[in-house]
């Protein structure tokens, strides 16, 4: 999620529009600001571990979790081999917490005013913070909320259907996004009873709030078709990223992809119509794409 500002309520999730002119991801699980964390949060850890851009402090031995750090480390690889952006430069803290209580207990003193979330995504004044507790989603929430942290941390703005869209792709083992994914079933049905929203619809949402499970998963199949079902459309979303980057207005994903594709909806519908390990409509190069092995090209 991005803050607007600093003046901006935490119980109200906002987008406000950029220089860019495109709407700020108002992201998943979290309102950015709220004033700094105080010295001594930073220092009452049992643990703490760099791993990559990740400053990770616990309440518990993070030997407990090492394969999970692990994934953390290649999760930037990943997505800079997925999407060509840079490397995230500027640390990320992350803090992680054994149990519900401990988690609900720190943000009541240190973050009362933000949205509560099981999972948090805050970023103010340059500095992004992820906070997340050893639920039975730890795992996947820890990804998806470092995939937010990892993208705001190289581009100035992410329209909000992409930002969740590319979390929740990441947010899976890297074995498993391809192919794998549980949004898949769900998107086989969708393809089968008429068809997955358009991203013009996605496109109109400027609030979390405004996303329900459909438009996640929605999202999901959008980013999975860029990066799985056709080169093209890979390329443009590269572009996309790289026009953010640059800050080149860049415009309406959708519209690029309607002006590359020609038919962008019914290609994604082909694109998981087809879609199977041994599928032959899977485009030439490809493989390179899954499960991404992390090293960039």
């Amino acid at each position: 999620m991005i803050a607007c500002s600093a003046d901006i309520t935490a119980s109200t999730t906002c987008a406000c529009r950029s220089k860019l002119g495109v709407p700020w991801a108002a992201g998943v699980c979290g309102v950015l600001m709220l004033g700094h964390l105080p010295p001594d949060v930073r220092a009452a850890w049992v643990d703490q571990q760099s791993i990559g851009p990740f400053i990770c402090r616990s309440d518990f031995p993070l030997a407990e979790i090492q394969p999970l750090l692990a994934e953390l480390g290649q999760l930037q690889a990943d997505l800079v081999h997925a999407l060509e952006v840079p490397a995230a430069e500027t640390a990320i803290e992350v803090y992680l917490f054994r149990s519900k209580g401990n988690y609900d207990q720190f943000l009541s003193r240190n973050l009362p005013k933000v949205t509560y979330r099981r999972a948090l995504y805050v970023k103010e004044k340059g500095i992004g913070r992820v906070f997340a507790y050893r639920s039975s989603q730890f795992d996947t929430d820890l990804r998806h909320e470092c995939t937010h942290a990892l993208l705001h941390a190289v581009l100035p703005m992410v329209p909000l259907w992409l930002d969740e869209g590319l979390a929740v792709y990441f947010e899976q083992p890297a074995a498993r996004r391809a192919f794998d994914s549980p949004q898949l079933g769900p998107v086989r049905w969708s393809v089968r009873l008429g068809g997955i929203e358009r991203l013009e619809s996605l496109e109109k949402k400027k609030d979390v709030a405004e996303m329900d499970r459909s438009d996640y998963r929605a999202a999901w199949a959008w980013v999975h078709f860029m990066l799985h079902g056709s080169q093209e459309a890979r390329d443009e979303l590269v572009h996309f990223l790289a026009d953010i980057r640059s800050e080149t207005p860049p415009g309406r994903l959708g519209q690029r992809l309607r002006e590359r594709l020609g038919n962008p909806a019914g290609l994604l519908n082909a694109h998981f119509q087809g879609w199977s390990r041994t599928s032959s409509r899977a485009p030439p190069g490809v493989e390179a794409l899954m499960p991404f092995s992390g090293t960039a090209h």
